[in-house]
């Protein structure tokens, strides 16, 4: 019992599960985080979550070893960062090289590729539920009409200006470093008056 309180441990596990249940690539591994983050272990609060992903999408790399390495930096530290990191990836390295072997083999297996074509189906709804969550709290915070038009904004400069996501995601950085350092100013006057 003593055990499954240790921090360390419940960071290895969390890890470890969406090393092995994250199935698809990064993207696909940030609900099953934000699950143990938020909701299992409450590491974070929901607003924390989504403005550290913000800032891991924003920077290069791997998007799930970013957030393994900041959950784990922020719960213990170095040793955790590297714990977190190494229990993410481990699973899926070492499932990788036992496997290796067989790939030959199943690359032409019917099965193999029709339970992909399944698991495909899963990966974009949970996707898309946590990017309506992100959306509801978006046009909450900002309103109905200013949150429509960020998000209109940001699909004509991805889809009709045709601007890297990167340099979209840094606009909008910095948008929000301006409109919250004025807020905090404004609050700050108010305040002292």
């Amino acid at each position: 019992m003593k055990l499954a309180n240790n921090e360390y441990v419940q960071i290895a596990v969390a890890m470890c599960r969406t090393g092995i249940l994250g199935y698809g690539g990064g993207p696909s591994v940030i609900p099953l985080i934000r699950h143990d983050a938020v909701t299992r272990y409450a590491w974070m609060s929901d607003d924390e979550f989504g403005e550290t992903l913000a800032i891991a999408n924003a920077l290069p790399g791997p998007i799930a070893t970013k957030m393994a390495a900041y959950l784990g930096y922020k719960r213990k530290g170095v040793r955790g960062a590297l714990l977190s990191v190494l229990a993410h990836i481990l699973p899926s390295g070492i499932a990788m090289i036992a496997l290796l072997s067989a790939v030959n083999h199943l690359s032409g297996s019917r099965t193999v590729a029709n339970m992909i074509a399944a698991v495909s189906p899963v990966i974009a709804v949970m996707l898309g539920m946590m990017a309506y969550e992100f959306a509801q709290k978006a046009f909450k915070g900002l309103g109905k009409w200013i949150g429509a038009g960020f998000l209109l904004l940001a699909l004509v400069l991805l889809e009709v200006l045709q601007l890297h996501p990167a340099i979209v995601i840094v606009l909008f950085l910095g948008y929000g470093t301006v409109h919250y350092r004025l807020l905090a100013k404004k609050n700050n006057k108010g305040g002292t008056a």
